[in-house]
């Protein structure tokens, strides 16, 4: 009898794994992340249901492009979305072959976000080694679009091997909780807080995130025409 308790917790967390992510309704501003694996999307469809911002994936290790970055960055800002583009990290891999991948990819223009890092798996090296790797990228990144990267990564994985060397990061970081997220030594900015989010215009799943502040704040993250570097991270 003593199971019981403990076996109705476990069937609850599987059905809130499994359940339909609703849109909070506590925060202003609203964005979903989209890769190839959303098919292809009806961006006027997606800019009508009260969403301001979308990131994409555009490459990932030293060769791999997403099929549909193309399409989507250019229906992303006809449709009037603040928008990002982000690389996912092989840490295995050289930063630098990675770096001119991403480069080669993606063009940011003035209201656009800055490039944005994924790293969240180790691929079996270490700590050190991969700090020493995401640093050449963002550094490389740094210099060939003249803003600092966004680093995107789950609770979890940012307080285990990232919060010591990252602290001064806009970070977009995913908890999939009604609880905030909670980074040591650094604030989320932007919040994935679910990934079985459902909008006409996409087929299947789609990531819902949220903005830490209002529009005007989030303008102030974009690319803009400063001749400096953006140093406001």
């Amino acid at each position: 009898m003593k199971l019981i308790p403990y076996i109705l917790l476990f069937l609850l967390f599987l059905c809130s794994c499994h359940s339909e992510t609703n849109r909070r309704t506590d925060f202003a501003v609203h964005g979903i992340d989209v890769s190839h694996h959303q098919s292809i999307i009806k961006w006027d469809t997606v800019g009508q249901q009260d969403i301001q911002f979308a990131f994409v994936k555009a490459t990932e290790g030293k060769t791999m492009k997403d099929t549909n970055f193309c399409q989507n960055w250019s229906e992303m800002e006809r449709v009037g979305l603040y928008r990002g583009a982000y690389h996912f990290f092989r840490p295995t891999i050289s930063p630098l072959d990675q770096a001119f991948n991403y480069i080669d990819q993606v063009q940011i223009n003035y209201g656009d976000f800055p490039p944005v890092l994924d790293v969240e798996v180790t691929d079996g090296v270490s700590k050190n080694v991969l700090i020493t790797r995401v640093q050449t990228w963002l550094h490389i990144i740094e210099k060939e679009y003249r803003i600092r990267p966004i680093i995107y990564t789950n609770q979890k994985f940012y307080n285990t091997y990232l919060a010591d060397a990252f602290e001064d990061y806009v970070l977009w970081i995913a908890r999939y909780s009604q609880n905030q997220p909670e980074v040591d030594g650094n604030e989320w900015i932007f919040w994935q807080y679910g990934n079985r989010g459902r909008m006409k215009g996409i087929n299947g799943f789609v990531d819902f995130n949220v903005f830490h502040g209002n529009l005007e704040q989030l303008k102030k993250h974009c690319l803009s025409p400063s001749p400096a570097f953006s140093t406001a991270y």
